[in-house]
């Protein structure tokens, strides 16, 4: 009879260690991955609303309403006219900044701040 020497392959501790992982990184996944695509229609309608030709030329709560109309209808959560605000420099910039705090794990939460901005057009 022979012993073998070197053994290969994965024991079944390191196939739960590994599988545990795997789940957990899927599991914030699952929970963080739609407040990003909520986001992307945020950045969408932002840039959709400061490329309208004159939109610098508007009141800001015109350009507010507007934003707000907007993002109602493409169903986007979390965010709130007073995260919108008009900044004048050398440019004027439509910006939109917000959190989301999203549940993870028993008292385990992410805060996640998100913030767009573009320049609005004359």
């Amino acid at each position: 009879m022979q012993l073998i020497q070197n053994q290969r392959g994965l024991s079944l501790l390191g196939f739960i260690m590994i599988l545990v992982l795997v789940l957990f990184f899927t599991y914030i996944g699952i929970k963080l991955v739609p407040v990003y695509l909520n986001h992307f229609s945020v950045m969408s309608e932002v840039k959709a609303v400061a490329s309208e030709p004159g939109s610098a030329n508007k009141p800001p709560n015109t350009i507010r309403r507007e934003l707000i109309r907007r993002l109602n209808v493409s169903y986007v959560e979390h965010v709130e006219p007073q995260h919108i605000a008009i900044e004048r420099g050398d440019e004027i910039r439509l910006v939109v900044k917000y959190d989301v705090e999203q549940h993870l794990i028993g008292n385990i939460d992410a805060i996640i701040r998100f913030n767009s901005a573009e320049a609005l057009r004359n």
